[in-house]
């Protein structure tokens, strides 16, 4: 149970921050003063509201048992002087008649002051109070309430005009929950650790190069040390064998000299002090040689160890390479199946729309164009046939004019192939655009079939999308389920010693359906057990309560047992 708070608690966290940051910057992008339709402010208050909840005693009061908002903030008031306004213009509204209207009316006049992170600020230091109105679970008593209140000052950057007075905020009906920035988040979040990750295989591919380097480095060192320490063993083996015969050549001068040690003693305690002084400073350097070679060996094991513990440390660092890598091809993969369906179709959608508005301008800047030049063709074939008609004209009415006719017959035959020509270029201009326009025809027809493609790909994005709200209603039953588990077996603790008379209490293990519809029973359709009889039954057959009299608190009874207790009543008070 405390597991399950723990993850409920993490999840409003989660979604607080979510609801906070997405207000922020969109506030920020918008550039203006927000209103109480705005989205995200609204689903930012349905979080809050959900937070406040989380953890709210149960209050009795003389019309029953209720869980109110309005006491914890009504609080607020007494520890901050500054916060009567806000307390005393949320009692004068006149539309607002429940403690939780008030609420939602003081939580929007807070934020439209900026500080609605300071009064939350103060309610949560003083756990005295909070622990009137909240259980020890609850998500404002914990860690996660000051981490929200923290969060909260951030929107102290956002201007709201919120009208309050228009809105009925007794009977608002909380939002569900909208998850879609929820997934944006975690793609960026995804994305960034991603990153994190790309960067940390960098950084320990870089840092295994490093060791590498060292451990090729080390390795070099090794066999250097190794070649000087042969080399030194030889050069001890030498020195000894020089000393040896040293003192085999001063053993034979002694020999040598002690036959003649008589005749010349100072000579030869000369000799013998030289001698001697020479077989100490070979023996003091084969002491040298000999410690020397120590240090080397000590050395050697010192760079065997740490050879061992490099090659461990390059072990131990491959497999976490392993490890990031495989995470990381879980994240991409998790990535691109987020990204493939929604960004490419609707990035796709878009691009393809833009370009079948472009081709259908085109076409009919096109068909302007031909009908202009079809226009314009007309009357170049109007004034060649007025044309024709006047140099029929001039040759008949005007003889004697041949010579002026026939000047006016050339300029005449020059406009009329200036004309022709014009004609011509005309045509192939015509025959160039309906080219051209077949050309778009073929583009509009594969866009067209590329938007029918698109449609089904938006018809497989709302059925996945009715798989998803089928799956989230599957989720809410189980929660619901487990929910009223939870509750069956604090009745059961609760109602242990109801049963000491000598009534049966039925286990669970022994009843699979009900005993009255002779239902099975399900996830979605749990065991309830009747406090009378012990019986076992399902929800709709045991939603009755009567007060016991073993139990003066109204219980859960079946409807048999309803009936007959109804029975007895009636006939004891008659």
């Amino acid at each position: 149970m405390t597991l399950l708070l723990t993850h409920y608690r993490a999840n409003l966290l989660n979604m607080a921050k979510l609801s906070i940051k997405g207000l922020i910057e969109s506030a920020l992008s918008f550039g203006r003063t927000l209103d109480s339709d705005y989205p995200p402010l609204q689903q930012f208050f349905v979080v809050m509201e959900h937070c406040l909840k989380h953890g709210l005693r149960v209050k009795k009061s003389f019309l029953g048992y209720n869980k109110s908002l309005w006491g914890p903030l009504e609080m607020v008031e007494k520890l901050c002087p500054e916060a009567g306004e806000i307390a005393a213009s949320v009692r004068d509204l006149p539309g607002l008649k429940t403690p939780l209207g008030r609420a939602r009316a003081w939580l929007r006049l807070a934020l439209m002051q900026k500080r609605l992170a300071d009064y939350l600020r103060l309610l949560i230091t003083r756990k005295d109070l909070l622990s009137d109105f909240y259980e020890n679970s609850a998500v404002m008593v914990e860690e996660e309430g000051a981490v929200i209140v923290g969060l909260l000052v951030g929107l102290n950057v956002i201007d709201a005009n919120l009208c309050v007075k228009g809105e009925d905020l007794d009977t608002q009906v909380t939002a569900i929950l909208d998850q879609k920035n929820y997934v944006e988040e975690l793609n960026r979040q995804l994305n960034s650790s991603v990153h994190g990750l790309q960067g940390r295989v960098d950084n320990l591919e870089k840092s295994n190069s490093k060791l590498i380097e060292e451990l090729a480095i080390a390795k070099n060192n090794i066999i250097k040390l190794q070649e000087e320490n042969h080399q030194l063993r030889n050069e001890n083996t030498i020195i000894l064998m020089k000393a040896q015969q040293q003192l085999e050549v001063t053993q034979v001068d002694v020999d040598v000299e002690l036959d003649t040690y008589k005749k010349s003693r100072q000579g030869l305690d000369e000799m013998y002090n030289e001698a001697r002084r020479q077989l100490r400073e070979e023996c003091q350097l084969r002491q040298d040689v000999e410690n020397e070679l120590v240090v080397q060996v000590s050395m050697k094991q010192e760079m065997d160890l740490a050879m061992k513990l490099l090659e461990k440390d390059i072990h131990e660092k491959q497999d976490t390479l392993i490890g990031l890598r495989h995470q990381l091809d879980e994240v991409k993969a998790i990535n691109v199946e987020m990204y493939s369906k929604m960004q490419t179709s609707d990035d796709g959608m878009k691009q393809k729309n833009d370009m079948i508005t472009r081709l259908e301008e085109k076409t009919n800047q096109i068909t302007a164009t031909m009908k202009q030049l079809e226009q314009r063709l007309q009357e170049v074939d109007r004034d060649r046939w007025t044309a024709e008609d006047g140099t029929r004209k001039f040759k008949q009415d005007f003889v004697n004019k041949a010579d002026s006719l026939q000047k006016q017959i050339a300029q005449r035959e020059k406009q009329r192939l200036q004309l022709e020509t014009d004609l011509k270029i005309e045509k192939e201009w015509q025959q160039t655009l309906q080219n051209n326009l077949e050309r778009e025809r073929d583009i509009v027809a594969q866009l067209s079939a590329e938007a029918q493609q698109i449609n089904g790909l938006k018809k497989e994005f709302h059925r996945l999308q009715d798989e998803n709200s089928q799956l989230t209603g599957i989720c809410d039953e189980q929660e619901q389920a487990l929910e009223e588990l939870g509750c069956k077996l604090s009745d059961r603790l609760a109602y242990n010693q109801i049963f000491q008379g000598g009534q049966i209490w039925l286990k669970d293990k022994d009843a699979n359906i009900c005993k009255l519809c002779e239902k099975e029973f399900s996830i979605s359709r749990r065991k309830h057990h009747c406090r009378n009889c012990g019986e076992i039954f399902c929800n709709a057959c045991s939603d009755n309560e009567l007060p016991l009299p073993a139990s003066p608190k109204p219980v859960r009874v079946c409807d048999t047992c309803h009936a007959l207790l109804l029975q007895r009543c009636s006939s004891n008070a008659t």
